[in-house]
């Protein structure tokens, strides 16, 4: 007898095929583009990092090289499948694509990724010229900074929809046992929460010249940020189809934060470009990030227990939760951050200062009445404001988690 024939489960079936085994039958566009999400904003919060740090950037510095190629990599592997699909593709292959100007087929997530990956090309030279004739940019929202967040929000939301287009189909891949099917599932669902929690740190780093530290006893603090977390938390986990999803999301924006701009801080960074008045040695990053994950475990409990309310309703009990949740838990946060010499460490990152800036003003470590709001009239109207932003901003995230459950190309 040989000593195969005492093995047969250890033997390849003529249908195995161990990398399509390996990426669980999962199209290696996703898998790049997902890398690509994170590539981009990695390189979003090394640039903020070199502003506040080094100063002097070119059009080819390093941060800038790991946005450029996280949105190169995406836009040209879309590119290459829509020209497979559509010259090359099968009637079936067709089938799952949207069709536009009549010869070309791509996923809807390819389209938002090669759009994104012309908006960041194009803002490139023109955020090099920009610095060339208004010198250093320390406005995140400067012209060439707001082509090149819409570009790149772009490419995160098509790998986002690239995933959520494969998940929904909730095919049977042949080739592959009920085991590998289900865990395919579960891959194709974890990774549409990785991109989706990327979505959210993107979003929170574009809205840092608002949301800093030194604003969360501002009224408009809490305004800006009823109006802008829900829609994207609340669409993302009603999308996910999962109880804590929202929650989930929450957690994968702190823990890449802190990750990438810990990790950030252990190099060392000069200033090269006067004046200097903060004598830096490593890397100043942005700060501690907000603690979402509260008004999100609130906003999933919520969920469950009012599913059965219309959407009008659902999104006025969720903006009003989310507000109090985050004031009572970011306020107080905001005192700690701001004045304990417990957050000055590399973990809280509450020392981090720019080399421009002066480091002995009064309002480093202190709150300035300007960015205080006071009086109980003004919290009045505060609340009022953003618990209607935030149940405008929930009921479009209802729409859009709706929206998104129904894509499959």
């Amino acid at each position: 007898m040989a000593i195969t024939s005492l093995l047969p489960n250890l033997s390849l079936k003529q249908t195995d095929n161990p990398t399509k085994s390996f990426l669980l039958g999962i199209p290696t566009q996703i898998y790049v583009v997902a890398i690509c999400s994170a590539l981009v904003i990695i390189g979003v919060l090394w640039d903020i990092a070199w502003h506040m740090s080094i100063g002097r950037d070119g059009l080819f510095s390093a941060p800038h090289n790991a946005i450029y190629l996280g949105a190169a990599l995406a836009g040209i592997i879309s590119g290459y499948q829509v020209l497979k699909t559509s010259f090359w593709g099968t009637t079936q292959e067709k089938g799952k694509m949207v069709n536009f100007w009549g010869i070309f087929y791509s996923s809807l997530g390819g389209m938002f990724c090669i759009w994104g990956g012309f908006g960041a090309a194009t803002s490139a030279p023109f955020d090099d010229w920009w610095h060339a004739t208004y010198g250093l940019d320390v406005k995140i929202f400067s012209p060439p900074h707001t082509i090149l967040a819409l570009g790149l929000i772009s490419i995160q939301i098509g790998a986002m929809i690239s995933v959520l287009a494969v998940l929904n189909r909730k095919e049977k891949i042949a080739y592959l046992s009920d085991i590998q099917n289900i865990n395919r599932e579960n891959r194709l669902r974890n990774i549409f929460m990785f991109t989706a929690g990327l979505v959210l740190l993107t979003v929170n780093t574009f809205l840092t010249e608002f949301m800093g530290r030194w604003n969360m006893h501002n009224d408009f603090f809490y305004e800006i940020g009823c109006g802008a977390f829900p829609l994207f938390m609340i669409a993302f986990a009603r999308a996910s189809n999962i109880k804590w999803g929202t929650t989930i999301i929450a957690l994968i924006y702190m823990v890449m934060m802190i990750a990438i701009n810990g990790t950030i801080r252990q190099f060392p960074a000069e200033p090269l470009l006067a004046p200097v008045s903060n004598h830096i040695t490593f890397f100043q990053t942005t700060a501690f990030p907000l603690l979402l994950v509260f008004p999100a475990l609130i906003t999933d409990i919520l969920r469950d227990k009012f599913s059965q309310k219309n959407d009008w309703i659902l999104a006025l009990i969720l903006g009003f939760g989310f507000f109090i949740t985050f004031l009572i838990i970011q306020y107080p946060m905001g005192s700690f951050l701001k004045e304990s010499e417990l957050a000055r460490n590399w973990f809280f990152q509450s020392d981090t200062w720019s080399y421009n800036n002066n480091p002995d003003t009064e309002w480093r470590y202190k709150y300035l009445d300007r960015y205080t709001t006071q009086g109980f009239q003004k919290w009045v109207i505060a609340s009022f404001i953003s618990i209607t932003l935030g149940f405008i901003s929930a009921r479009i995230g209802l729409v859009w988690g709706n929206w998104m459950k129904k894509v499959q190309r």
